[in-house]
């Protein structure tokens, strides 16, 4: 199971110094990967439980991993994951293939439905059929980067017979790799993508459930199953140890662990480890030079070995 890392994308901790410092220290202590996710709002009021304080203030995920594509040499660059209906193939496409050429083929794409209302209000984009739209984009996204004139007739999008160039790096394309629990969502990775990413409120004692699912669409598809990622976004906090029942990923680094190995026997191929999500880390009131300090004491705990 190969170990990423987070990139400091929410809170007060979100600088670019701090994302520098993290990432690079990721890299020279052989980190497989750094990752960053997409947040565009947070209502007002809040008042659905799915609005944790991580999301109060995010940074944009494709300008970040340019910034960082430029700071480092081997690492992969992954976001996790970006809203297929806020956006164009097109559109998408072209930032796309300009950060996997300035990373020189780095980039892992993480591409998801979104859930939020509000944010689709604001992004100008259509909340139903949502799943039907994803898989329309899909196929315009991988057209674009794969054919040498693009024309795309669809329900939903539309591209006029085009040359979109240049091409990505990474060929045939940059690994997509789609979120979502649902599951029609997981059924939907197993058919069309190259692998899938948990959400943070994925329950980490049943994932395997999951992986389970999508192999099973990928068998029906007439895909090879063992070709497919399965990357897991690990919510950790640090605690002190000992507590009964606690949570996978909390507790003593020590205790933190012993779970990569519960999440390897499950079929998770690659975690990234995720301290955005830690309220005394990832929000506007915690102390960015600590929540630094914390974030290299946990990169040197969990390092590869």
């Amino acid at each position: 199971m190969q170990i990423g890392f987070g990139v400091p994308v929410s809170g007060s901790w979100a600088t670019p110094e701090a994302q520098r410092t993290v990432v690079q220290r990721a890299e020279e202590l052989g980190y497989h990967s750094v990752w960053t996710f997409q947040r565009l709002l947070v209502p007002e009021p809040a008042d659905d439980g799915r609005w944790a304080e991580v999301y109060r203030s995010v940074q944009d995920p494709i300008v970040t991993l340019a910034y960082l594509a430029g700071l480092t040499r081997r690492v992969r660059l992954g976001v996790a994951v970006l809203n297929m209906p806020f956006m164009s193939p097109t559109v998408l496409a072209k930032q796309l293939t300009t950060l996997d050429l300035v990373s020189h083929g780095r980039l892992d794409v993480g591409l998801g439905l979104g859930w939020a209302p509000a944010e689709f209000i604001a992004a100008g984009a259509s909340f139903p059929r949502r799943g039907q739209r994803a898989e329309e984009f899909l196929e315009a996204l991988q057209r674009i980067w794969t054919e040498e004139v693009t024309e795309f007739h669809g329900e939903f999008y539309e591209i006029p017979p085009s040359r979109v160039e240049p091409k990505p790096a990474q060929r045939p394309h940059p690994p997509i790799l789609l979120g979502g629990f649902a599951a029609a969502a997981l059924r939907r990775a197993g058919r069309l993508a190259d692998g899938w990413i948990s959400s943070s409120r994925a329950d980490l004692t049943a994932i395997g459930e999951s992986i389970d699912t999508i192999k099973a669409a990928a068998v029906q598809a007439g895909r090879d199953p063992s070709l497919l990622r399965f990357v897991c976004r690990g919510v950790v906090q640090i605690r002190a140890g000992g507590s009964a029942g606690r949570r996978l990923l909390t507790g003593s680094a020590e205790e933190i662990r012993t779970d990569f190995d519960v999440l390897a026997d499950q079929g998770v191929t690659e975690l990234f480890l995720d301290l955005n999500y830690d309220p005394e880390i990832g929000s506007n009131s915690a102390d960015p030079e600590e929540s630094v300090r914390r974030a290299e004491e946990a990169l040197a705990a969990f390092a590869p070995t």
